[in-house]
């Protein structure tokens, strides 16, 4: 599960970030954040990660405060973002080998990497090619190929269909699906509405750091989710708009 209690961030600017941002993640349950360049998703990713301290509230993976025990925290979630960091020297293969085993996954073989390179797409012929001659597209896939071996209970991702074409796009909704049938909750932060809408349970609206709407799928089945995005970026309520559970 992944949570935030009244998490607040003020940069050193004074530039307020997240503003009381409260939600969960439930196990199997995949919840799509949409928001302006600007609006804190990132900053709430960044927060989950560890990477940047909050000013005050919590962020919680399974329960585990992350500011406090992080590399406990960081067991239990893998991370797919926009620019994923690979190395470039490497093959897929050899990348997929040291992130596995970095994530304390020591029994793989090269087939079993095989057998998940070609799960996300991967054409086979890139499998042992260097990394630095990949588009952008083929490194994405390699980062979803990355966060499947890990198979952490949570999975965080940071505009994760930037790059892949639309078949690519449609197999990695496919094992977003696949990971929260497993049980797994799913984050995402996105600007891609038709393909979210697609797989999302929930669905959250930031605005200047704040979440100022969360519905259900079935909440929304009958919206047009692109004219209700407009509408909320659009307008800046007084108090939050009540969230769904």
């Amino acid at each position: 599960m992944l949570e935030t209690i009244n998490l607040t961030k003020r940069y050193e600017d004074g530039e307020l970030a997240l503003d009381g941002l409260t939600f969960k993640v439930e196990p199997g349950e995949i919840f799509c954040l949409f928001g302006a360049n600007g609006a804190g998703k990132t900053t709430t990713i960044n927060l989950f990660l560890n990477f940047i301290p909050p000013t005050s509230g919590t962020a919680l993976i399974e329960g585990i405060d992350v500011a406090k025990d992080p590399l406990k925290a960081k067991r239990h979630v893998s991370f797919v973002s926009e620019n994923v960091t690979l190395y470039g020297n490497f093959s897929a293969i050899q990348n997929l080998d040291y992130f596995s085993k970095l994530a304390g996954k020591r029994n793989l073989t090269k087939k079993d990497y095989a057998a998940v390179l070609e799960r996300v797409g991967l054409q086979k012929e890139a499998f042992d090619k260097r990394v630095k001659n990949f588009s952008k597209g083929m490194r994405q896939k390699l980062g979803i190929a990355i966060a499947v071996v890990k198979d952490a209970a949570n999975v965080l991702l940071d505009e994760p269909t930037s790059g892949l074409d639309p078949q690519s796009g449609r197999e990695f909704l496919e094992i977003l699906v696949q990971m929260r049938d497993t049980g797994k909750s799913v984050f995402m932060s996105t600007h891609d509405i038709f393909r979210a809408k697609l797989i999302a349970d929930r669905i959250g609206f930031m605005r200047k750091g704040r979440l100022v709407m969360m519905k259900t799928a079935k909440e929304l089945a009958h919206e047009d989710l692109t004219d209700l995005y407009i509408q909320y970026m659009e307008e800046q309520p007084a108090q939050p708009a009540a969230l769904s559970a």
